[in-house]
């Protein structure tokens, strides 16, 4: 999807990002748009700012510089029209609640039922694939099933953008592959109410398997490289579209623009 005046939910305008006045940037010059609907990736090299580009995007972090808009209005504090998954699953949940009280947490002041919270839990603990696990707490849980309920608890109160910080990158890889189809499902399912998606990854091959485009950063400080566009089909699996063709040029062209930012 390409980004338009139109249908752009996150708009980013000449971001910049410097923890200390006189210290190097972190990010510089960083603008692109976010399409309605879209599953957009962020790659780079390790420390290149996308977790702290991601940070300011849902509001935890200020901008040095620059602006985020979303829908149009300034982003400068978390509000529940985002969600954030964290890349460490066990430190997210509330080990203490049961997994269905974790995923209705967020909906502690949204004015609904307990029978209307429970229900949305339910749907959203269905969404990622966890039926009948509502009583059970994290401890009880997998790695993988752990971030499904996290993955749960950001659905739950239906944001209109859900940000994803290298979400898989604690579990191994056959859960990662599961996982990473969950993500698809939840993005085909809920293009109903057209939930936007920003997945930070350090993993080009995933990058390019979710995505719509994938946005490189350069090396620090980070800004963008290159918007490229994905243009597999969908619905995607891991072994049909892996070895498609279209998949292994844009691999190859991912890893060449983070090549040519190292030079």
């Amino acid at each position: 999807m390409s980004p338009s005046v139109d249908t752009a939910v996150v708009r980013v305008a000449r971001l910049g990002k410097r923890y200390s006045s006189d210290g190097p940037p972190a990010l510089t010059d960083v603008t692109f748009d976010v399409t309605e609907g879209e599953l957009l990736a962020l790659v780079g090299p390790s420390g290149c700012g996308k977790t702290t580009l991601l940070r300011i995007m849902c509001g935890l972090l200020r901008a040095s510089e620059g602006t985020v808009l979303l829908d149009g209005r300034p982003v400068v504090r978390p509000s529940g029209e985002v969600a954030l998954v964290f890349q460490d699953y066990s430190r997210s949940l509330f080990p203490w609640l049961d997994v269905l009280r974790n995923v209705t947490f967020p909906l502690g002041r949204d004015g609904l039922s307990r029978t209307e919270r429970a229900a949305r839990a339910e749907a959203a603990l269905s969404e990622v694939g966890l039926e009948g696990v509502g009583r059970k707490y994290p401890w009880q849980l997998s790695g993988g099933m752990q971030q499904r309920v996290a993955i749960a608890r950001a659905l739950v109160s239906r944001p209109e953008v859900v940000f994803l910080d290298e979400p898989f990158a604690s579990v191994d890889a056959l859960t990662r592959a599961e996982l990473q189809d969950v993500l698809l499902a939840v993005h085909a399912h809920a293009e109903n109410r057209r939930v936007t998606i920003v997945h930070v990854t350090h993993d080009v091959d995933e990058s390019v398997y979710l995505a719509d485009r994938v946005l490189v950063l350069t090396p620090s400080p980070g800004t963008v490289a290159a918007s490229i566009e994905v243009g597999l089909p969908r619905p995607r699996t891991q072994t049909v579209t892996r070895s498609s063709p279209r998949f292994l040029a844009v691999r190859n062209e991912v890893h060449d623009v983070i090549a040519q930012g190292r030079r």
